[in-house]
């Protein structure tokens, strides 16, 4: 009774509130302060910079990681994690909201809020629910491919801040020929400021990730502004933003329309689901538990709900910031909140400070961010190790280009979960051979000529018995049992088979009887998996086999079973 109430109370404590904050002291204020400034520093560009990209004035992006940082704060379990607005997902939502909207319109701002809303509602319900297995539907190849597409996507938008060219919309490909077609308008001095912010920040990195680079470049450019009277020379400034802070309140949307955000909410609330996975598990907690990514779900589901509250768009857990708040001495989520106390103060009653800040300024940094999320090094690796799945990168990449960028994401995911399957449907039932002086059967190979039983065939399935691939083991296992010659026993060595359901069981079934009709007992071997074990029970293999024809090891079924033994002769009837 005490181990059960124990047990209840810590799990109980696992959904407390300001449970990243928990075990904080006094002694880890000068490490929360010094990363909770250097965030605010690379955090000011970014989300202003990312606002811009998504639509929005840049104040909203300083809302959105207010939102973002105060309720992973509350909800999250990581103590470095930062959340807030992301360039992976802000060409999602905008490219999907576009298209019911004129972007920058009081309706594509409530649209967004709405999105934002059921975007954080199904990614707390995910790790609610604990549906954390759902960041795992996307392989690498697709990861990396649907990357490249947003990276693509993030340069063709910010080409013509770069350039000092007007803003295109529409399509992507349409976009790249408008560019192409006025790049003789390029305005020097805009291309110097961009370039100049880029290369500052390109350079940095490679000396310390801890340096805010994107912040000295933005100040650095904004003083060229003032000092060469650049707005004069056709540079484009952001002009002062608004003072204040957002009223709460639900977004004005109808249904029809909220009825319409509902895939492009799904297609979001996935790629950050498989974002925060990946940021959560790459930045462990201090105590070496396992990170609890089920409830850094809900920390960055909450933040969601929250920014849109507020009137701002989905936020996402950030890598790259995480890994500051981690470098630069970090302890909590107390240096996410001193942030987002300075971000808030920032865009609250600084905006007078932001006036003459280039857009040529925050192009460059989106243009970093678009370089920094090509992963060329996995491009270089699958293309070598796996020339198959380098298509998987290439389809992904090319249609969240070409095609409107949330057809992109799903036909991505569809590609991830098909290569998933396919690799179930290509397993074929493989005979083993008993290493020579050993109690280990093994596929023959290169490395060690296996021996054979006389009339004893032992096979193996290297996958979960489904129905994708059910008939495929059927006819594989049936096939290897009649080219055996005065087969007296098959020994189905099933220490892969961690999974059976209906339609594989009926193959297993007909297979069973297809060795009887060859006067042939069957035998299974080494099912480790409970779940298979119970699906032996619940079809009723189990009685078909017979319980004593069910062993721990290869060995023993041999031993007991093989030609010339008693209980070879004994048969049960297949229904």
């Amino acid at each position: 009774m005490d181990r059960a109430k124990t047990a209840s109370a810590v799990n109980l404590a696992s959904w407390l509130p300001l449970r990243a904050l928990s075990g904080w002291s006094v002694k880890d204020l000068n490490g929360d302060l010094a990363a909770g400034i250097t965030l605010a520093a690379i955090a000011i560009p970014e989300q202003m910079a990312t606002a811009r990209l998504g639509g929005f004035a840049p104040e909203i992006g300083f809302f959105a990681f207010v939102a973002g940082s105060l309720a992973f704060a509350l909800f999250g379990a990581n103590r470095h994690l930062s959340a807030g607005a992301d360039s992976t997902i802000t060409p999602l939502f905008a490219g999907g909201l576009a298209l019911i909207a004129t972007s920058g319109s009081p309706h594509y701002l409530a649209l967004a809020a709405m999105l934002a809303l059921m975007v954080g509602l199904l990614v707390t319900l995910s790790g609610v629910f604990r549906l954390g297995w759902i960041a795992d539907l996307l392989s690498v190849p697709v990861t990396t491919g649907f990357l490249a597409g947003i990276s693509v996507h993030i340069i063709v938008s910010q080409l013509p801040g770069l350039l000092g060219l007007p803003t295109e919309g529409g399509e992507t490909v349409r976009r790249i020929g408008e560019i192409a077609t006025n790049l003789h308008l390029t305005n020097p001095w805009s291309l110097a400021l961009g370039l100049g912010v880029f290369g500052i920040v390109f350079v940095s990195e490679h000396i310390s990730a801890r340096i805010p680079a994107a912040l000295i470049g933005m100040v650095l450019a904004t003083l060229a502004v003032i000092a060469f009277d650049l707005k004069n020379r056709g540079v484009e400034v952001l002009g002062a933003l608004p003072n204040g802070l957002p009223a709460p309140g639900m977004p004005t949307v109808d249904f029809q329309d909220a009825q319409a955000l509902v895939p492009l909410a799904l297609l979001i609330a996935i790629v950050v689901m498989v974002q925060t996975a990946a940021t959560s598990r790459s930045f462990a907690p201090r105590d070496s538990d396992a990170p609890d990514v089920n409830r850094d779900f809900v920390g960055v589901g909450a933040g969601s709900i929250l920014s849109g509250l507020f009137g701002a768009f989905a936020v996402n857990a950030s890598p790259p910031r995480t890994a500051i708040v981690a470098q630069t001495g970090g302890h909590s989520q107390f240096s996410g909140l001193i942030a987002a106390a300075i971000v808030l103060a920032l865009g609250a009653f600084g905006g007078g400070l932001l006036a003459n800040v280039p857009q040529a300024a925050l192009a460059g940094v989106l243009m970093f961010v678009a370089q920094h999320i090509l992963r060329w090094q996995v491009f270089a690796k699958v293309w070598r190790q796996a020339k198959g799945e380098f298509a998987l990168i290439l389809i992904t990449m090319i249609a969240i280009v070409v095609l409107p960028i949330e057809t992109g994401v799903a036909i991505g995911i569809g590609l991830s979960l098909l290569h998933g399957i396919w690799g179930s449907t290509r397993t074929e039932p493989i005979e083993l051979a008993q290493v020579p002086g050993t109690s280990v059967w093994w596929p023959p190979g290169d490395f060690s000529a296996g021996e054979q039983h006389p009339g004893v065939l032992v096979a193996a399935f290297q996958a979960p018995l489904s129905f994708v691939n059910a008939d495929r083991f059927k006819r594989g296992l049936s096939n290897l049992i009649d080219a055996s010659e005065e087969l007296k026993l098959v020994v189905l060595e099933a220490s892969n088979i961690v999974e059976i359901d209906y339609t594989a069981a009926q193959a297993l079934i007909d297979t069973i009887r297809h060795c009887r009709d060859k006067g042939a007992v069957f035998a299974i071997a080494r099912m480790e998996s409970l779940r298979a074990q119970a699906a032996l029970k619940r079809f009723g293999i189990a009685e078909i086999v017979g319980t004593e024809r069910i062993f721990h090891s290869v060995d023993a079924a041999i031993k007991s079973l093989g030609p010339g033994k008693p209980q070879q002769q004994k048969q049960d009837g297949v229904p």
